[in-house]
Parts: C-alpha cells; structure tokens; sequence
C-alpha cells in the first residue's frame, strides 16, 4: 500500500533570480534535492543525438515515444532512476522537480515520474516556455505515478516544477494530469513542496476548472485559484514544514533583493536554521545545484553542481557546456544492468551499493567533521577557500578577465572533482578513515 503522507520530512526547495533582483544582468536558478539520508545522487552528461524515427526511449518505468534529436544535457539524479531531479542543457534551459500533494490522489500505477520529465523537458526544449510545453504536453499522455524511492513500500507524489533560461522563469504546478502555469520575467520566486501559483495563472489544463467543478471544489463563481481551489483541506505536518520552509525562502529572497548572485543562492541552499539545508534522521539534502544563466547570449551559462549531500559542506563544482566533454565517473555510480533492483521484479527487494568515488571521500569527510570539532573547523575553512578560488574565477570568465582555452573548458568539472578528492584524500586523517571504516562494520 503506498504512503502518500509519510511521517518523515520530506522536502525540496528550488529558487530563481531574475533582475533586478539579480546583481547583475543573470538571470540564476538553484535547487536543493532533499531525498532519503543513504540515497546516492550522481552527476552525469549526456551529449545531444539523433534518434530513429518511430524510436522509444525507456525511462524509470516505461517507454514512451522518442524524440528524432536531444539536446545535450547534464543531469543530478538520484543513482537508481532515469530521469533527475534537476539539471540544465545546452540551451541555457534549467529545470527541477518537488513532490506535492493534493485533493488529486496520487497514483500507484506506474507511468511517468516528475524527475523523468524534468531530463525530458531538458532533452527536448530550447527554452523554459517550451520546456513547460514538453512536461505539460507529457503529463496529459502518460501521466505520472510509481514510487519515487528505491523501497519497496511504495512513495507517491505529483510534482511541482521550476524552469528558467536566460531571459524568464516558470513555475508549472500539478495534481494528477491536471496542471497550472505561471510565467516569471522578473524579481525572485522560489517553491517548497507546496501549491503556489494562485490566480495569476498564465497557462492551465484545458479542462482543470470543469474538472474542480465536478469534484465540487470549485462553484464556477469569481476568480480561480489553483493554490485555493488544489491544496489539501487539512495540511499534514509535512505540509506546515513546507510552508515554513517556503516563507523563509522568501525572506531569504526579499532580504538580498537587487543583490542577489550566485554565492548568494549557494548561501541560501547551505542554511540549515530555516530547514532549507535539510539534515533530520530520515532524509537530508543529497545534492545541490546554482546555475548562473547570463541574459548576454554571447556569455556561456555556468552550472554548479556538488555531487555530494549537504551544501553547507560540499563544494560547488562549475560545468559549461563546450564540445568534447570530458567524461567525469569519479562522480558516476556503478551500473548493475539487468540484475539492478529497480529493473527486477518486483521492485526494490534487495539493495546495491550505489556510492560513487567522490561521495565515498565526501563521507569520510563528513565522519570526521562530525567527530573532531578541531579537523570540522580546519576542513571547512580549506573547503570554503576552494569553494571562493572557484567562484572567483567564474566571475572572472563572465567578466572577461580569465579566460580558459577550449580543452580548458571541456576539462572543467573535471579537473575540479580530481582537485576535491585530492584534497579530501590529502587532508581526512587516517584516523578518520580507519574509525569511519571500523564503525561502519558494526
């Protein structure tokens, strides 16, 4: 039987820039996955390509029509699943996924998860107008159902989406395959797993407001509120969380207004007293991403990614799409083919281990700054040092100040990660690593 109210927290939280609340001319996304505590996130790259017509892509759970070409995209996504939970492509588009729950009750058939269409608006849209087209258009053909963790109680949710690209932001809201959009063209906006968009709607389902008429949520008089008309009646303790959580990030948003950067976001997504940086028991921020997407279309879009839980204590990596990517599995999980537990039925019976090489080092980091106050305060600061070298060095390229050759570029998340994990490897002490290790076997 699946758990649409789970006791755990559950929780994402997804931000956006645009001026003039931007410091400068950028419009910049961010995103926090908050997903279950043991749950691995990778980062990976897909180059665009040509596909057969009439061909089907699989994705978590099934197939649906491919399209004849994709664009190229990088991805953050849990390890066990197809699609991602945020990412951006080639065209400056970015996109991220929360879990929502409504009066629509959620399926447990399977058909499309909310992260399989934030890969597949991201592999097909040139722009955050038609990325909203591609999920909306998506969502009323398959629909969306099946559970989003790798258990096998099943955990069932609809989704809430935040797109942007260089010159707008969208918010796209659903429940069931029914859905409302709202365009963005200026100031901040941010979601946290709650319904948002009220009667400024610029975009909807054809038939949403018959469809809240005949369940008799809606009498047809005065003006329709998807937010009023969709929420839950009696909101579950989650859902108060959420509430809070979204009303921070406004004040967060409101209190940096005109000043707003990249730094400023990866700020927000690090706070932990506001519960944006989410560390309880049962779930916790697994990954993290800002992406600054320039409105000069002659400057390149820079996406940061940490590939590692907790922002407060991960480093942002950059990435930007050039040709000839290089290939980055120090961030990649292992693969397990047919014999993987979400490929075999039923589902989620066992458990692999998905733990890529950086977030292995990552843990032990961790381990040690949780056990050894002198080495948290010491590797914190040698993280934060790379963490402003970075920054700096990516204001500086957009400035026109520094410039990287092309092999440069294509090495750039790259070369970061090999940097993050000497550091790691150079500066956790053997202690660390051998009391991380002893404690893990009992």
């Amino acid at each position: 039987m699946a758990d649409p109210c789970p006791r755990e927290p559950s929780s994402c939280d997804c931000f956006v820039s645009l001026p003039p609340a931007s410091a400068a001319r950028e419009v910049i996304f961010g995103k926090n996955s908050d997903r279950p505590r043991d749950e691995v996130q990778e980062v990976v790259y897909f180059p665009a390509a040509s596909h057969a017509k009439g061909a089907k892509v699989q994705c978590t759970y099934i197939e649906v029509d491919q399209v004849e070409k994709t664009h190229a995209v990088i991805l953050s996504r849990p390890a066990w699943l197809w699609g991602a939970e945020m990412g951006a492509n080639e065209h400056g588009v970015c996109v991220g996924n929360e879990g929502v729950w409504t009066k629509e009750p959620v399926a447990e058939e399977e058909a499309l998860l909310g992260m399989d269409l934030v890969r597949l608006s991201l592999e097909r849209s040139k722009s955050a107008q038609e990325a909203v087209q591609v999920i909306t258009a998506l969502l009323e053909r398959y629909g969306q159902g099946g559970s989003c963790k790798e258990e096998p109680t099943p955990f069932i949710y609809h989704n809430t989406f935040l797109l942007a690209d260089r010159t707008e932001a969208w918010v796209v809201e659903t429940a069931g395959q029914f859905w409302a959009a709202q365009r963005i063209q200026e100031g901040a906006r941010n979601i946290s797993n709650q319904l948002s968009i009220g009667t400024d709607i610029t975009s909807e389902h054809m038939g949403l407001r018959q469809h809240a008429r005949e369940q008799g949520w809606w009498n047809g008089q005065g003006a329709f509120s998807f937010l009023e008309v969709f929420s839950l009646t009696h909101q579950p303790v989650r859902m108060e969380a959420a509430k809070a959580r979204y009303c921070a990030g406004q004040q967060l948003l409101r209190q940096h207004s005109g000043q707003i950067t990249a730094e400023t976001i990866m700020t927000i997504l690090s706070d932990k007293a506001s519960g944006i940086c989410v560390d309880s028991e049962g779930f916790c921020t697994t990954g993290s991403m800002v992406s600054v997407l320039p409105q000069d279309p002659h400057l390149p879009c820079i996406h940061f990614f940490t590939a590692t839980p907790d922002p407060s204590r991960s480093i942002f990596k950059p990435f930007i799409f050039v040709p000839n990517v290089t290939f980055f599995h120090q961030v990649q999980s292992p693969t397990f083919g047919d014999k993987d537990p979400v490929r075999e039925m039923p589902r989620f019976q066992r458990r692999v281990d998905r733990r890529h090489n950086l977030y292995r080092e990552h843990q032990l980091v961790l381990y040690t700054m949780d056990h050894d106050e002198h080495e948290r305060q010491r590797l914190q600061e040698i993280m934060q040092k790379f963490q402003r070298q970075t920054l700096e060095a990516m204001k500086n390229l957009l400035a026109g100040s520094f410039t990287l050759k092309p092999q440069e570029l294509a090495d750039l998340f790259y070369d970061c990660v090999v940097t993050e994990l000497t550091l790691y490897r150079q500066e956790v002490p053997c202690r660390g690593r051998e009391m991380e290790v002893r404690s893990r076997d009992h």
